[in-house]
């Protein structure tokens, strides 16, 4: 099977939807943080389930642009922008091992980018 050509607007487009997905354990994380059924609760859920319908509808428009392998690949880079919305929304701290690990998973999905020709 013949390799599809990967454009920088292409790869944008995919890391936004990424980036989207990404939100959605912000939203997950906002309602882990009220009482079960509480009306705090049931909004941020609510944000929860309509982000991933509209990312589930994104990625179905992305997969017909990219191989396969390629947009799963670009799926990891999810661990770079949870620990951006991380440290921005919860204030988490950012260790060393979290930064190396972010650096592998990149150089990874580089190589995965990286056309052979």
């Amino acid at each position: 099977m013949k390799k599809k050509h990967i454009s920088l607007k292409s790869i944008l487009i995919l890391q936004l939807v990424i980036v989207i997905y990404t939100l959605s354990g912000v939203a997950a994380k906002g309602a882990a943080g009220y009482e079960v059924l509480s009306w705090q609760f049931i909004l941020f859920y609510g944000l929860e389930i309509a982000i991933l319908g509209i990312y589930a509808i994104l990625w179905q428009q992305i997969i017909k642009r990219f191989d396969l392998s390629v947009a799963y690949a670009n799926r990891s880079m999810a661990v770079l922008w949870s620990l951006v919305w991380a440290v921005i929304f919860f204030h988490e701290k950012v260790t060393v091992t979290n930064v190396l690990g972010v650096l592998i998973v990149l150089a990874g999905t580089m190589l995965v980018n990286t056309d052979d020709e």
